[in-house]
C-alpha cells in the first residue's frame, strides 16, 4: 500500500507540471511576433507582422519620439519624447488594444532618449539633466535618479540583475558605469572611461562581459571590459557610427552610420570586418530578430527600414513605416 501512495504521490505533481508547463507553452504561442518602428517625423508608431513586413496599425506617439522599449509581457511600449531636451515625458501605449495611454511625466529629468526594460522597470537617460533614472509602471514612480555629471548622457544599458547600468556620454567623449553598492540603503558607484569622440551607440556582449562602444568621431570602436573597467579601442573605420548591436549569439557586431550608405559587420572574436552591406544612404537604429535571422535598420534618411538577411548578407526587404525612422523594438504581443 504504500508502494501504491508513494506512485500516486509523485505521479499527481508530475501531471500537474506536465500540465503547467503545457499551459505556458500554450501561452507563449498565444502571442504574435512584432516589429515597432518609430518616425521621428510623422511622430507615430509602426506595428509590422515582421512575416509580411505589412504595417498592422500606426499609432500617435506624441512630440519628437527616438527610442522605444516594450515591456516583457508584451502589453505596454513606452517611447522617449526626446526634443534635445526641451521634453520631459515617456508617451505608453497599450499594444493589445492598439492605443495611446497617455504619458509619464518626468519633471526636471529632461531630455530623454536612451531607454531599456529591465527588472519589470523602464530605465532611461535624460540629457539635459545629466542623469540615468528608473520608472516603475507598477507604482507609477520614477524610484531612481541617477547623476552622470557628463555631457550629452544619451544611451543606456541595464544589466539583467540591475546591480549595473552603464550610459555613453556623447558629448563629453566617455562611457560611465553605475554599480550598486552592498548594504541595507540604495548607494551606487558611478566610474566614467574614456571612450571617444561622439561616442552613441553601444551595447554589452550576450555574455556580459564586454561593453563595446562606437565613437562617430574617429571611426574607432572603445572595448570595456566590465569586470576590471579597462578600455582598449581598435579602428574599425565608422566614422558617423550612430549605434551598435551584438547579434544574439555574440559572434558579430553590426554598426549602422548616419555618414555612410553601409551597414558595417564585425567579428567579435578579432575585430576583423566581415562584409558592408549597402542599406541605403545613412542609417540609424538597429534591432536583431531573437532568433539572429535577421536585423532591421533604420534608414532615417531614406525614410525606411531595410531587412537584412544575417545568412546571405543581403537586403531582402524594405518597410515603408513613416518618414525619418529611427527608434525600433521587438515584442510578443498576447492575444486578446
Amino acid at each position: 500500500m504504500r508502494a501504491t501512495i508513494f506512485s500516486l504521490g509523485f505521479l499527481f505533481p508530475a501531471f500537474f507540471a506536465g500540465t503547467a508547463a503545457c499551459a505556458q507553452q500554450g501561452a507563449k504561442a498565444a502571442g504574435d511576433d512584432r516589429l515597432l518602428i518609430l518616425s521621428k517625423n510623422e511622430q507615430q508608431l509602426s506595428i509590422v507582422d515582421p512575416a509580411t513586413l505589412k504595417i498592422l496599425t500606426r499609432i500617435p506617439t506624441g512630440p519628437d519620439p527616438h527610442e522605444i522599449v516594450a515591456s516583457d509581457d508584451g502589453t505596454r511600449a513606452y517611447i522617449s519624447n526626446y526634443g534635445g531636451g526641451a521634453y520631459n515625458t515617456l508617451t505608453v501605449i497599450d499594444l493589445v488594444n492598439r492605443k495611446s495611454l497617455g504619458t509619464v511625466d518626468l519633471g526636471a529629468l529632461r531630455g530623454p532618449h536612451g531607454l531599456h526594460f529591465v527588472g519589470g522597470k523602464v530605465w532611461f537617460t535624460a540629457e539635459a539633466a545629466k542623469a540615468i533614472g528608473s520608472y516603475d509602471p507598477a507604482t507609477s514612480k520614477i524610484d531612481l535618479v541617477l547623476g552622470s555629471g557628463q555631457d550629452g548622457t544619451h544611451m543606456v544599458y541595464a544589466f539583467p540583475d540591475q546591480s549595473r547600468v552603464a550610459t555613453t556620454n556623447v558629448g563629453s567623449a566617455t562611457v560611465t558605469f553605475f554599480e550598486k553598492r552592498p548594504g541595507p540603503r540604495q548607494n551606487w558607484a558611478a566610474t566614467t572611461l574614456p571612450a571617444g569622440g561622439r561616442v552613441e551607440g553601444f551595447d554589452v556582449s550576450p555574455d556580459g562581459k564586454t561593453l563595446w562602444a562606437a565613437n562617430a568621431q574617429s571611426g574607432t570602436i572603445t572595448l570595456i571590459d566590465v569586470a576590471s573597467k579597462t578600455v582598449a579601442n581598435f579602428d574599425a573605420h565608422v566614422q558617423g557610427a550612430n549605434r551598435l548591436k551584438f547579434t544574439p549569439d555574440g559572434t558579430l557586431v553590426l554598426v549602422s552610420t548616419l555618414g555612410a550608405p553601409d551597414l558595417r559587420i564585425i567579428r567579435a572574436s578579432d575585430h576583423t570586418e566581415v562584409k558592408r552591406i549597402p542599406v541605403g544612404t545613412g542609417a540609424a537604429g538597429i534591432q536583431l530578430q531573437p532568433d539572429g535571422s535577421r536585423a532591421y535598420v533604420a534608414c532615417s534618411p531614406d525614410n525606411y527600414v531595410a531587412v537584412v538577411d544575417l545568412k546571405s548578407m543581403q537586403v531582402v526587404g524594405r518597410i515603408d513605416a513613416g518618414k525619418n525612422p529611427d527608434g525600433l523594438a521587438w515584442t510578443r504581443i498576447p492575444r486578446s
